[in-house]
């Protein structure tokens, strides 16, 4: 018996069917093993010295993997042919020996880009061993991660409160986005004309020529700035002769794009089928590890995290056969394309992501996949195809246009584009981010010196637009031209931004939210050369030639930890006043925005002589009036819809930070919306300064609601809150929906139980605040609401149904009995019953369970107890877990 050790369980049950009875293919669940959160896990005194531990889900892995090879014939370790890949194969390989588990048992090392029979049988018979340099880029990344997440995040706990953390790559990514807000904010439009005239030939034909020369000079875009010279240009045209100057056309060739990579796939996903870079990669994991396919579970795509775009001859050869069968002979090249790139690492240049089968079109296949595989199957589909189809045959033709004006000569052009042979255009055109190509214009014959009637002339007036921010597809691909990341890294650090509340997204655009706008400042400030663009991309470059054995992981490691200890250390110095100055420096623009009428957008508008500036406090930074405590004016740093911000005093429509949506039918109270210190808020009625008077009811806003958004009906409906639901099944008692500190939640006497991300407290029904209510009593005191989770399927062995559901630490799969966490490598929205089954099972084997944990928890109370004055000075390592989990990437 052969023990063959994969990732997943659904790779693992497909290989095992391709390999017969010889062979056990066992899932390690990803990686097996990871650096603790903790002090010293990385060890620069120790020459870089790494400490891995095996997580409980880790242990069992080992002990199955262990039990297997107790007198198995081989080891073969079978994981992703990259360098995520071999590190896991590294781990397993670590951990087995420790436990001295292969005694006298050879241990392989095989990959293959696809799973198919044919790929995985090739690879079984091309053995290698563990590829250590791959290992030691990992290894080097690894620690970079753990160094820089570890030892920066929690200077910027101390030095900048509400921040949550930064990374390697996460930081630079974000400085991104912040960099291109902050070029629109800045962008001051400039105004242009644009003159168009349409004209009609001797045989009817009508075209349109716009302006671009007069009396001997070149007119460029912008040249016509005004009205008034956009007004003398249409004035002499309208009385102008035309006449064709010269016609000449040129034929031209499109060639199609190559295949997709990893970046160039995320980013046509993105822009064609709107999926996010982490939606796309989860889907395209499915497709490569295996599909059901007509009775058969078979991988239809090849491995999806690559930077290759070649293919192998033999799928060359195959895309040009359907190519000829689905399109003609005309449409295939007389020789086969052949695409290269420059890979920033030739041992992890792969195939291009592609189908495993030519021949089995989207058509096909669609009736076995969900909605998501099936257009991403067809996305990858076509554009393979295309990438081997002849190119697209064009004739551009330019029209130069002379308008006579008593003494004037004025120049005009007309472009026009007609396909005489489609090519690979008759079955793919790439996408665009930023702007649409011009709608291809046949130009009606003409020659030169043929006289031109001119049917009308349009000026239009413009105004030149700021760039626009980034969508996910446009960020990575910036992120790929920098040297920035690595095709693994750019879905979770885009993932990792939005976590972390850094940006959102509005419109399908990232935005960086003022959190993630601090973050970028204070790591300009105080750490700009670790978020340059040329250091992060030397560093990736330097990772990239350890993988090649060229230079010592750890000789990378001394050289940036050098200089990174010594500035982390000259923070520990540092006053929050220098933060403050060097944010309110860097941020002025932003924060205090000039107004258009020369006044100070510094000063204070409630008491008039203090001057605003960023302040720091216990739940992150604000603005605030520099005669505190006298003045209390306090507002967001961004008025998100409110125009600045007041301390509530009075609301009479012109007061900052205060407006007026109504007046309560029932009270005659004013509805006001305002923007406080803790976010934008509602209030009813105003305060009054007597006293011990009565304060006015307010309400927070819901996440995700907008001020802007917020008219007068809905303000009135989140100010009657909480309101009856339904009534308790059991007590008879009502529920309430209501929203407080902690946001939206339904209660029922002491029970409280929050409401979900896609719950509307003003819209939650009767049966869904019952289901949470329910689930949050039966789940004891102090526990997260129930999440009512999504069934996989049911278990045939035990008979019980398997849920996925979110919970405190992460989305984790129950069968009723035993909770078992899912790994970072698992989808909760893709997770399959065979995987589930396996999680459940494996942390029963472990002695996970309900039962057993509170049991554990009982016994071990006193120990815990008795040890609590030896171990009170480790209580820094709760911080050092929290850095650890905010690590970047």
């Amino acid at each position: 018996m052969k023990v063959v050790v994969v990732e997943s369980p659904a790779k693992a049950k497909t290989i095992n069917k391709y390999l017969g009875r010889d062979y056990e293919v066992i899932a390690s669940f990803g990686h097996i093993r990871d650096l603790p959160a903790k002090d010293g896990s990385v060890d620069p005194d120790q020459d870089f010295r790494m400490v891995w531990e095996l997580a409980d889900r880790g242990s069992s892995r080992v002990s199955e993997i262990a039990k297997a090879v107790k007198g198995a014939d081989k080891l073969i370790l079978a994981t992703d042919p990259d360098r995520e890949g071999e590190a896991i194969s590294w781990h397993v390989l670590e951990a087995l020996t420790a436990r001295k588990a292969l005694k006298g048992i050879p241990v392989e090392r095989v990959t293959f880009n696809a799973i198919t029979k044919a790929s995985v049988e090739q690879a079984m018979r091309r053995p290698r061993e563990i590829d250590q340099a791959l290992v030691d880029a990992y290894l080097a990344r690894r620690a970079l991660d753990y160094l820089v997440g570890f030892n920066l995040s929690p200077v910027l706990w101390r030095k900048l409160p509400g921040a949550r953390s930064a990374g390697r790559v996460q930081s630079v990514a974000l400085r991104l986005v912040v960099e291109r807000e902050m070029e629109i904010e800045a962008f001051k439009p400039r105004e242009y004309w644009t003159i168009v005239a349409t004209l009609v030939t001797e045989g009817g034909g009508v075209f349109e020529a716009r302006l671009v020369g007069a009396d001997g000079k070149r007119i460029q875009r912008l040249d016509v700035g005004n009205a008034e010279e956009a007004a003398a240009f249409k004035r002499d045209l309208e009385t102008a002769t035309f006449a064709v100057a010269s016609v000449e056309a040129k034929p031209a060739k499109r060639h199609p794009q190559p295949p997709f990579t990893t970046s160039t796939l995320q980013q046509e996903a993105s822009r064609k089928l709107g999926m996010a870079p982490a939606q796309t990669m989860r889907v395209a994991q499915r497709l490569y590890e295996g599909v059901d396919v007509g009775g058969e579970t078979v991988g239809i795509i090849t491995y999806m995290r690559t930077d290759g775009v070649d293919m192998a001859p033999e799928a060359v050869a195959d895309a040009r056969r359907v190519i000829a069968k689905e399109f003609g002979d005309r449409y295939v090249p007389g020789a086969p394309r052949k695409y290269s790139a420059k890979a920033k690492n030739a041992q992890e240049a792969h195939e291009a992501v592609r189908p495993t089968d030519m021949g089995r079109l989207p058509k096909q296949v669609t009736r076995h996949l969900d909605t998501e595989q099936a257009r991403l199957y067809d996305l990858i589909w076509t554009r393979t195809m295309a990438s081997q189809m002849e190119s697209a045959e064009l004739e551009r033709t330019t029209v130069d246009v002379t308008a006579t004006a008593g003494g004037r000569r004025i120049e005009l052009r007309a472009t026009g584009q007609v396909v005489k042979f489609d090519g690979f255009l008759a079955l793919y055109q790439e996408g665009k981010d930023d702007e649409e190509d011009e709608e291809s214009r046949r130009l009606p014959p003409m020659k030169a010196g043929d006289p031109l009637r001119r049917e009308r002339i349009a000026s239009t007036q413009h105004f030149t637009e700021p760039p626009p921010r980034y969508s996910e597809a446009s960020l990575v691909k910036r992120m790929e031209e920098l040297g920035i990341g690595r095709p693994s890294t750019y879905a979770a650090v885009l993932q990792t931004l939005r976590d972390r509340e850094y940006v959102k997204i509005e419109k399908k655009r990232l935005q960086p939210e003022d959190k993630g706008r601090l973050v970028t400042g204070f790591l300009e400030s105080f750490f700009r050369r670790y978020v340059e663009y040329d250091f992060t991309a030397g560093l990736e470059e330097q990772l990239d030639r350890v993988s090649n054995a060229e230079i010592d992981w750890r000789a990378v490691l001394r050289d940036f930890w050098r200089d990174f200890s010594a500035a982390i250390g000259e923070t520990k110095e540092l006053r929050v006043a220098e933060v403050l100055e060097a944010l309110n420096g860097l941020l002025g623009p932003h924060i205090f925005p000039d107004r258009g009428d020369g006044a100070n957008p510094r000063a204070c508008p409630n008491c008039g002589g203090g001057q605003l500036s960023l302040k720091l406090g216990k739940f992150g930074a604000f603005i605030g009036c520099s005669n505190y405590p006298e003045c209390t004016y306090t507002r967001q740093l961004s008025a998100s819809g409110v125009e600045g911000d007041g301390d509530g005093s009075s609301a009479d429509g012109g007061q900052p930070g205060v407006r007026v949506l109504g007046q309560d039918p029932t009270t005659g109270l004013p509805v006001t919306v305002r923007d406080g210190r803790f976010g934008p808020f509602l209030q009813l009625g105003e305060a009054s300064p007597e006293k011990g008077a009565e304060k006015p009811k307010r309400s927070s806003l819901p996440k995700g609601l907008a001020p802007s958004e917020v008219d007068l009906a809905k303000a009135l409906a989140l100010l009657s809150l909480p309101r009856e639901v339904a009534r308790h099944p059991e007590s008879g008692d009502p529920i309430l929906a209501g929203i407080g500190r902690y946001g939206p939640y339904v209660q029922h006497g002491r029970t409280y139980a929050n409401l979900g991300k896609d719950d509307d407290v003003l819209e939650i029904g009767g049966n869904r605040a019952i289901d949470l209510i329910v689930a949050k009593e039966q789940g004891g005191r102090g526990r997260p609401a129930g999440d009512p989770g999504r069934t996989v399927g049911r278990d045939e062995t035990s008979g019980r149904d398997l849920v996925v559901k979110a919970g405190r630490y992460g989305p984790y799969v129950t069968d009723g009995e035993v909770n078992a966490t899912l790994p970072k490598s698992m989808s909760a929205d893709a997770l399959t019953l065979e995987e589930a089954i396996g999680l459940v099972n494996a942390k029963r084997a472990s002695g996970g369970g309900k039962g057993a944990g509170k049991a554990g928890a009982r016994k071990k109370a006193a120990p815990r107890k008795a040890k609590a004055a030896a171990d009170k000075p480790k209580k820094a390592a709760k911080p050092a877990a929290r850095a650890k989990k905010s690590a970047a990437e």
